[in-house]
């Protein structure tokens, strides 16, 4: 009796998902649009809940900071209030970064895991590393965001659902990259 070789429903999704042409989809100039005017709200949000990294972004209002993947780029500018907003059109990015993982299913993975993915960095090096900075210290304290709509006992019961699942889905994922770099070694 032979033996039947199974493949990772994780595996038969990527190759789905990088036989997409994802250079050649483009959504709506209006989606786009939409799109990061609420990731610039969502930003803001985060840093406004960190007064360090508020003042941090005060020492470089109107430097831009381009930030690509595949086809897909934002260009965002310090305000002298230390938030971001967006660009103008045809602004000069003081710094940009390049996130390398070219795999939309392995970026979220990766950020799943915690990682940070590979990021091509040009420009302003005091600039880069107060980006830096922000990626490492703020973050998303999304339990307390929820007990402002729905009181403190309901989110804390949601918050741990949330970090259990989590916690969950990086220790599938945990084996399946040890595996991955494993057969990449052989």
């Amino acid at each position: 009796m032979g033996t039947m070789a199974t493949q990772s429903p994780f595996s038969i999704l990527e190759g789905l998902i990088q036989n997409l042409p994802l250079s050649q989809l483009k959504p709506p100039v209006w989606a786009v649009d939409e799109l990061q005017r609420r990731l610039v709200l969502l930003l803001n949000h985060l840093l406004i809940q960190e007064q360090e990294a508020t003042r941090r972004l005060v020492r470089h209002k109107g430097q831009v900071v381009h930030v690509q993947w595949q086809s897909f780029e934002l260009y965002l500018v310090a305000t002298p209030a230390g938030l971001l907003d967006r660009a103008p059109v045809n602004a000069k990015a003081d710094l940009t970064l390049t996130v390398m993982e070219t795999s939309p299913l392995a970026l979220f993975q990766a950020t799943l895991r915690g990682d940070k993915p590979a990021v091509q960095i040009q420009g302003d090096v005091q600039l880069a590393a107060e980006v830096n900075w922000l990626v490492d210290h703020v973050g998303w304290d999304l339990e307390e965001d929820m007990a402002r709509l729905f009181g403190d006992a309901p989110a804390h019961a949601l918050g741990q659902g949330f970090r259990a699942m989590a916690r969950a889905l990086r220790e599938f994922l945990g084996p399946r990259k040890a595996t991955e770099q494993n057969k990449a070694q052989a």
